[in-house]
């Protein structure tokens, strides 16, 4: 799990909390004119900022955060293979990331910074690897949702590497076709002691594309086919990667939707051994206690909740606009407690967790 809490991540979960702490998360809405729009929306937002610090802190703390947030959006470099961008500012801190997914813009002022974002941005990087067979040769790729990068192999990707070895002469064969057939399983055993080194480097479900002959070949001899989250039948040996990732799309979605299914079933199981809890309050009072392994949270869930006199006890709040008493989003706090103690998040879409009041954790213990 810690692989998703990145340095960067890191160094924003563990500023120190220090009020105000300004957090804005701005999608890029079009490639075209990036400088000028993004500009143009971080000016609106700073601006936003400026009432609501002015409103609620001395003019010294407002004219100094927004000194810096004001230097860093006129100095800003915008990353344009990137979709989002967040920019966290404090008295004593401030950083710029980029997020690899579109997210929707946010503009808070509170007492810690907003890291959902960054979490659903690594989570929903939908990483997953390729096998493109054919009767020649092999590709492997490594594919997210904004790259595709072919592996290099240490095994040949070509099956007349193995034409000349002696042991699979012609000669030793009654015809050619049995000849090829042969060289071909030797060609595919050697592919998958390949997967084995791949698999052991990235976990990662496997999509195997190919023409039907080569890939049943190839799953009857694999040890991995537990890991192939499905063959896609076809001669793919001329599509450009812009087609491959264009066919993989609804793979990918089903992949989700099979997840989000995993997901609910863990819920199930965890209710079932007495571990699970769900609804804010419950969550928030065993996620703060540390016995959290598994937050499961729908994506745009939010709850503005007030301090109670111990640390493990919040109330709804009454007045969400109060920022000395009130914590605009606990289930931030809940995300950032959780994975700062060993577990892990996972985010589903809108009502999936309906009957658990939208939010749901599973215990250690």
């Amino acid at each position: 799990m810690n692989s998703v809490v990145t340095p960067e991540i890191r160094e924003v979960m563990e500023a120190v909390h220090y009020r105000p702490a300004v957090s804005i998360i701005i999608p890029f809405k079009s490639k075209i004119n990036l400088q000028t729009e993004i500009k143009h929306s971080l000016k609106i937002a700073a601006d936003k900022v400026e009432r609501e610090l002015t409103t609620n802190f001395s003019e010294e703390i407002s004219s100094l955060v927004m000194k810096k947030l004001r230097n860093i959006i006129n100095d800003i470099k915008l990353d344009t293979n990137k979709k989002s961008i967040a920019i966290y500012v404090s008295p004593v801190f401030e950083k710029v990331l980029y997020l690899d997914i579109a997210v929707e813009e946010k503009i808070i002022v509170d007492e810690s910074f907003e890291i959902r974002d960054l979490i659903y941005s690594k989570k929903q990087l939908n990483k997953y690897l390729v096998l493109l067979l054919s009767g020649k040769e092999i590709k492997i790729y490594l594919g997210n949702s904004t790259t595709f990068i072919r592996i290099l192999s240490h095994t040949p990707e070509s099956v007349n590497a193995y034409v000349n070895e002696p042991t699979e002469r012609v000669a030793n064969f009654s015809d050619t076709s049995e000849y090829k057939e042969v060289l071909m399983e030797k060609f595919l055993h050697h592919i998958d002691h390949e997967l084995s080194e791949i698999l052991n480097v990235y976990h990662l479900p496997l999509f195997v594309l190919g023409a039907e002959r080569i890939s049943g070949h190839f799953k009857n001899i694999s040890k991995h086919a537990e890991t192939v989250a499905e063959y896609i039948h076809g001669n793919y040996e001329n599509t450009s990667l812009q087609e491959l990732k264009e066919l993989l799309k609804p793979h990918i979605n089903q992949l989700k939707i099979d997840n989000q299914k995993k997901i609910l079933n863990q819920l199930e199981e965890a209710a079932g051994s007495k571990k699970l809890v769900f609804g804010m309050k419950e969550v928030w009072h065993e996620a703060m206690n540390l016995k959290g392994r598994l937050l499961v949270v729908e994506k745009n869930y939010m709850y503005a909740a007030q301090h109670s006199s111990v640390k493990d006890v919040i109330y709804k709040a009454l007045a969400p606009d109060d920022n000395f008493s009130c914590i605009k989003d606990a289930v931030d706090e809940i995300i950032e407690t959780v994975l700062g103690n060993g577990g892990d998040v996972e985010f589903v879409e809108k009502d999936v967790l309906k009957s658990y009041h939208h939010i749901a954790l599973i215990k250690f213990y």
